[in-house]
Order: C-alpha cells, then sequence, then structure tokens
C-alpha cells in the first residue's frame, strides 16, 4: 500500500486492454460529451495550522443546457439508498422536469449551494423592479467529506456556486480531488468525481451519447473491483499479510493505524454515491428513471452495495426536449394553466432502449474508477487517506486482463 511511482492517470490510461462495455467512449470519455451540457468544479483547501481547521472541500456544477432556467430538460430520479440529500428531487419526481443547475457538494455546503442558485437567478433573471416574477426549485445533492474535511467550518459559499455557474463549460470533467469530491473517500482509498461516456449508435445513421458524472464516497476496501477482479481484497489481504509478517515495520505499522482509523469512520458511516447521468436521446421521464436505476447495476460491478446509511441518489437527464418553462420576458405571454395545450415532443421507443440501459451501466462504472484512480492521496482532519496504488493495480491485473 506504499505510495505509487505511476502518475494518477484514468483507468483506460493505466489498463489499455480493459474491458468496460462494448461501446466505444465519446471524444472527450466525460460527461460534457453530451451535446450543450456545462460543467465546473472548484476545490477549497485551508490549512491554518492544520487540523482542527484544516478544510478540503469543493463544489461541482452541471448545467443542463446554458439556458436552463427557460429551458426545461425532462429528468427521472432513483433513491437506491436514502441516507442523503438531494433538493429539487420531489418536483422533478412530479412533473419530470429540470430546469436548474445540479450543484453536488459535501453534506454541510447544501444550504449555501442552494442559496448560491437563488442568488444567480435573482441576479440575472428578475424583472426591471427587481421582482422575481419566476418559479425555481434549486437541485444540490451531497456526500459527507468530514474524515478529511472540518465540516463546521462552513467553507462552501454561494459566492462559490455563482462562480461555478458562470464558469461552467464543455471542457472535460476535471475528475480525482475536485469540485464536490474534493474531500472524499471510496473503499478506503482517496475518491472524489469522476466521469466517463458511451457513444450508442441508432436507426437511420444518427448515434446517442450517454454520459455519466459521479460524486464516490462510499463502500469498504474488500469489495474494490476492477473490471471484475477482486482488487480491493487482494490488496487488503497482502496488506494484512505484511502487518504480521513484519510487525516491527514502522511504515507497514502505520499504514495499518491509517486503514482502521478510516475502517472504523466507514463502520459509523459508510459515506454515499451521487450519480448524474446525461443523455442527448430522446427518452421521455420514465424512461430517465429507468436508466438512473440502472446506475445501480455500474455501481454493483465496482463493489457497491448500498449500505443503511449510505445516500445513493442517481439523477437521469435528456437534452433533446427543450421545454418553455419560464417567459423571457415580462411581455412575453405565458400557457394559460386552465387551458390544455399540446406539444410535441420526441421520444425513443421502449423496445429499442436496452443500449441505452447498458451503455448507462458501463459509463457509472468507468467514471467510478476514473474517480478512484486519478485521485491522489489527502492529509485532511482525521488523518490521511491514501490513493489506490496504481502500480500494485497493474501488476494484479496482469493475471485478469
Amino acid at each position: 500500500m506504499t505510495s505509487s511511482s505511476t502518475p494518477r492517470q484514468r483507468v483506460r490510461e493505466l489498463l489499455p486492454t480493459i474491458y468496460l462495455g462494448r461501446y466505444a467512449p465519446g471524444e472527450k470519455n466525460s460527461l460534457t460529451d453530451v451535446p450543450g451540457v456545462l460543467v465546473s468544479t472548484q476545490s477549497i483547501h485551508e490549512y491554518p495550522d492544520a487540523p482542527p481547521n484544516t478544510i478540503n472541500t469543493g463544489v461541482t456544477v452541471i448545467l443542463p443546457r446554458k439556458d436552463w432556467f427557460h429551458k426545461a430538460s425532462f429528468a427521472g430520479i432513483f433513491r437506491f439508498n436514502g441516507s442523503g440529500e438531494m433538493t429539487g428531487s420531489h418536483w422533478i419526481d412530479e412533473s419530470g422536469l429540470l430546469f436548474s443547475p445540479i450543484v453536488i457538494t459535501g453534506s454541510f455546503g447544501v444550504g449555501s449551494a442552494y442559496n448560491g442558485i437563488y442568488e444567480y437567478a435573482v441576479k440575472n433573471y428578475c424583472d426591471e423592479s427587481g421582482r422575481a416574477n419566476w418559479f425555481l426549485l434549486p437541485v444540490v445533492a451531497e456526500t459527507f467529506d468530514g474524515y478529511l474535511h472540518n465540516v463546521t467550518k462552513f467553507a462552501v459559499t454561494s459566492q462559490h456556486v455563482v462562480k461555478g455557474i458562470d464558469e461552467a463549460s464543455s471542457e472535460p470533467v476535471q475528475e480525482g480531488n475536485t469540485g464536490g469530491g474534493t474531500g472524499m473517500l471510496a473503499h478506503w482509498f482517496k475518491g472524489g468525481t469522476g466521469s466517463s461516456s458511451r457513444v450508442v449508435h441508432a436507426e437511420d445513421e444518427k448515434s446517442y451519447t450517454v454520459a455519466a458524472l459521479v460524486q464516490a464516497n462510499y463502500g469498504q476496501m474488500r469489495d474494490f473491483r476492477v473490471a471484475g477482479a477482486p482488487i480491493g481484497r487482494l490488496l487488503f489481504e497482502e496488506q494484512e499479510r505484511l502487518a504480521q509478517e513484519h510487525p516491527d515495520d514502522p511504515e507497514l505499522l502505520a499504514q495499518s493505524r491509517r486503514l482502521f482509523n478510516i475502517s472504523q469512520a466507514k463502520d459509523k458511516k459508510d459515506g454515499s454515491i451521487i450519480i448524474i447521468i446525461a443523455t442527448n436521446a430522446p427518452l421521455h421521464p420514465t424512461q430517465l428513471q429507468r436508466l438512473a436505476k440502472r446506475a445501480t447495476v455500474g455501481l454493483a460491478r465496482v463493489g457497491g452495495w448500498g449500505c443503511n446509511q449510505s445516500g445513493d441518489v442517481f439523477l437521469a437527464f435528456s437534452t433533446a426536449n427543450e421545454l418553455d418553462i419560464q417567459p423571457k420576458s415580462a411581455g412575453e405571454k405565458q400557457a394559460d394553466r386552465w387551458t390544455p395545450r399540446q406539444i410535441g415532443v420526441d421520444m425513443v421507443d421502449d423496445m429499442s432502449i436496452d443500449r441505452l440501459f447498458e451503455a448507462t451501466t458501463d459509463a457509472v462504472e468507468e467514471a467510478i474508477l476514473n474517480a478512484i484512480f486519478k485521485a491522489e492521496t489527502m492529509k485532511g482532519l482525521e488523518g490521511t487517506v491514501e490513493a489506490l496504488n496504481l502500480d500494485k493495480v497493474k501488476e494484479l491485473m496482469r493475471k485478469y486482463l
């Protein structure tokens, strides 16, 4: 479990022959492969004389489209385990509509993130008199980063979210210790933010992109798997064996203590995972809810099984249909809520949706692996969490590739 000499890299870079599904990734292998989707990440670090003032947290902002305020997207939510928060989820479940940025952060940053979305909307969308004549329920999700970060400092502010909305771009998602994933753990290794995408071919020479972004903060080391290989169990067993064979080795002793401390923390609160799925396939809300459910299969492949205190909440949205949701100007006529009005939407035939389900599963699996493979060792409030040793992974994976 000593540190790796191999630089941090994505799973496909480290293991070029690994099999992670039969569909090719998009050009960036990232959530931003879905046209129009924008993402930003901000990390917040402060070490004023170290613990108990250590701050390692951040904010991830996802915009379903640049004009997320006026143009809603169809969306669906699945709660695999509910010991976590995603604000605005009741309205998405009720209406099937998403017209908010999606912000992911640490548990104690939810309030500031919620306010930040409102502050951005007030700044940009109020009428000339300064009145908010619109309806908006911010979507903010969280996982707990209290092992490496002093959550009582409330380091995330509303201005981080305003900045994140302003700076969201189509660049590849920054992974590892970034954004809301800055202070997160996964399978007792350093975890964080990860992303991946798949391209699915459709009829008439069309193709659709399905992509995932995860904030990974869950799991036991013994359950961690890479393309089916029990890498976590092998690493854990090796660590136990070395500690028994060399009881006087100070490095092994220190490592064993770190693992014990992390295991104690994880036994109390096993963390959570937030998964966001985006696609440009024309799916309606029920289909998107079904897509979100398939994220569970990708999570299971890596070793997640939804323990009692894990908050595992998944959201899927489609950019294919644009639905007018707010008037663009004070003089613009709104729909008469008392007079039913028909509009047209495109949708995929349910009988032809299987490739999108499969691609979702594959993208989620790889996004989680990217989060762990890219994350770096971090010293924080309660101790040090080491990054996954990529040299050992490469060595162990030889018999499985």
